[in-house]
């Protein structure tokens, strides 16, 4: 069921944009930044963690992969609605924003590619053992 999935994404959302509001604060814009961002990597982590460790029940597994696969296009739809020139015009602030925030990503790329790595490991010693 696709419902056993929401709480955990209205949960990763809401600390998601509490930490962009944070962060918007912080740098002196006044907007959210990077809100929806840190929401999906909550998103992706929490339900990592919890699947690793066998909390999440299958349906709720669904649930979580439903909303993970719906989530990228709601993300471009939230996107589309934010004024990039308004931004731009900003100041600098706006533009360093931005530009960690695709550092920051490229940095975490090998990390999350040992996160899938550990898993096709673990398979595959369970085949051949079995």
């Amino acid at each position: 069921m696709t419902i056993y999935g929401t709480g955990l994404l209205a949960a990763c959302v809401l600390a998601g944009l509490i930490v962009g509001d944070f962060l918007g604060a912080a740098i002196g814009v006044k907007a959210n930044v990077g809100g929806v961002g840190f929401a999906m990597l909550l998103l992706i982590f929490s339900s990592e963690y919890l699947r690793k460790h066998n909390l999440l029940p299958q349906p709720t597994k669904e649930g979580v992969q439903f909303w993970s696969a719906i989530y990228i296009p709601v993300v471009v739809a939230m996107a589309a609605q934010q004024n990039v020139v308004a931004a731009l015009k900003g100041g600098p602030a706006a533009v360093l924003a931005g530009v960690l925030a695709v550092v920051v990503c490229f940095a975490l790329i090998p990390l999350v590619e040992r996160i899938g790595k550990e898993d096709a490991s673990s398979f595959r010693t369970q085949v051949v053992t079995e």
